[in-house]
């Protein structure tokens, strides 16, 4: 039998020397943390070193805890591209649990004082808020049974049952770190745990309250690097360079990006010797990757897993649909995008391009194509609304949501292929519930009546028609239809706007 990955197997990739403690506690242990947040912290304790050990808390799953207590918490990040594919093992894990085992705990490593920062990799499904409202979901079950007391269940509920366990033994300083694909993650964060705090009676919330004004930060971060799924058979092949066997092997692209806000209550690890970079322009990398990176991404994996291809370089290697990627990105995002200062647009979008046709990569149109209701809510209503009231029109943005109500709501008699079945949505059973009398009655459910992607939009019937004319569209003469009249549109408007 092939030894496991350990301190004490011998690799092709030296193990590096464990932390000597832990100064982070991190909610959300899947690959994107570790390939990302915890490789830059790698960087950092070998360049600076510090107590930056870090605690790994996944939501509901066991399987990746279990190998790592099994390896020491050591794994392999493998950084995959068409010429070669290099291994390095963080090891920067002190220890690691699951939350739904022991909610208590959570709560108990938040307030712990040697905790200086608290970081999350939760998705945007994870932090219970209205994507309508922007405000926090107080009708979700699991956050009213939070408010109501008892071991919080929900990150917002933990994040802040954490900051009045501290405020009460203490009141080290802390600075809460969203890593997640939202705009203005930090004081979207911040707005979400004070209004669960403000929900609370006056005696329980106060002192907390007063403590997050006094010693409490929630810095702004962008954070990019593709991450698909780990297969069987890529450990197979993390085996074979590593020499022995890891379960817990990580898959990653070359490029990788974490530009943060310089706002830490307690310190912080030196992460820019990993390559991250501090700024003040923060709101500008993320409208960067949000809308440029993001947004195009949807629109390649709903398109790609309507033609019935599996990855993301799959499916960009068909015509129409890099056609449409180029158009969406350069037509539609970037007029919504201002640049932070010193980085190439053009230079870029060439590489945003370089990285989705990573064909060594694999990275599936169902993993990118899951939970577009709160993605998209994300990446497409400021340039929607900033291509209306310039008088430009955004087609192709239009075929985005038609294509990913195609994957998500297929309308009766309608066959999405079994890549956009494999896409999971929160949004699906309200968006399939009654019946449809064509696309656009489908498109108003979601925009108008279920206002998946903002209030604004709601308003904006042309958008909503255009979206419900392309979903008939693909419906009744398929995507590929679909693609050929939204480039059609988005060309046309292009020769005729000065």
């Amino acid at each position: 039998m092939t030894a496991h990955l350990s301190r004490h197997t011998p690799t092709s990739v030296a193990a590096p020397t464990p932390p000597v403690a832990a100064g982070i506690v991190h909610l959300g242990l899947g690959s994107f943390h570790r390939a990302h947040q915890a490789v830059y912290t790698a960087a950092a304790l070998r360049a600076a070193g510090g107590d930056w050990g870090i605690v790994g808390v996944a939501s509901r799953s066991r399987r990746i805890v279990d190998a790592l207590h099994a390896q020491d918490h050591l794994y392999a990040v493998a950084t995959i591209s068409p010429e070669t594919t290099s291994l390095e093992v963080p090891g920067v894990h002190t220890d690691s649990y699951v939350a739904a085992d022991d909610p208590a705990r959570v709560v108990a490593d938040l307030a712990d004082p040697r905790i200086r920062i608290a970081t999350l990799t939760v998705t945007e499904n994870g932090y219970s808020y209205s994507p309508s409202t922007q405000r926090l979901d107080v009708g979700d079950p699991v956050v009213a049974a939070d408010l109501r007391g008892g071991d919080p269940r929900s990150t917002i509920g933990q994040l802040a049952r954490g900051l009045q366990r501290r405020a009460a033994t203490g009141g080290e300083p802390l600075s809460i770190l969203s890593c997640d694909n939202l705009l203005s993650n930090g004081s979207h964060t911040e707005k979400l745990v004070r209004a669960f705090l403000q929900e609370l009676p006056d005696a329980e919330g106060a002192d907390a309250l007063a403590y997050l004004d006094r010693a409490v930060s929630f810095p702004s971060s962008m954070v990019d690097r593709i991450v698909p799924s780990t297969t069987p058979e890529f450990t197979d092949r993390v085996a074979a360079l590593l020499g022995v066997r890891d379960d817990a092997p990580v898959p990653a692209e070359p490029f990788t990006m974490w530009a943060i806000e310089d706002r830490f209550a307690g310190g912080r690890p030196a992460w820019e010797a990993g390559g991250a970079v501090f700024t003040d322009e923060v709101g500008a990398y993320e409208q960067l990757k949000v809308r440029l990176l993001n947004g195009t991404h949807s629109l390649i994996a709903y398109l790609g897993a309507l033609r019935g291809v599996p990855t993301i370089p799959d499916a960009i290697a068909l015509a129409d649909i890099e056609a449409a990627a180029a158009a969406v990105l350069r037509h539609e995002y970037e007029p919504s995008v201002t640049a932070p200062a010193g980085v190439d647009v053009e230079q870029y979008e060439r590489e945003l391009f370089a990285r989705w046709g990573n064909s060594a990569l694999g990275h599936r149109t169902s993993q990118v194509g899951s939970d577009g209701s709160v993605k998209l809510g994300q990446r497409i209503p400021g340039p929607v609304v900033h291509a209306l009231d310039t008088g430009d029109f955004p087609h192709l943005i239009a075929l985005t949501v038609a294509a990913y109500l195609a994957c998500i709501a297929p309308p009766a008699g309608f066959d999405p292929g079994p890549h956009a079945a494999a896409m999971t949505d929160p949004a699906r059973e309200r968006l399939t519930a009654g019946a449809t009398r064509g696309g656009r009655d489908l498109a108003a459910r979601a925009i108008v009546d279920l206002h998946l992607f903002g209030e604004d939009l709601a308003h904006r019937t042309a958008f909503v028609d255009r979206v419900g004319d392309l979903l008939d569209t693909i419906v009744q003469r398929g995507v590929d239809s679909a693609i050929a009249d939204a480039l059609a549109a988005s060309r046309a408007l292009a020769t005729t706007t000065p």
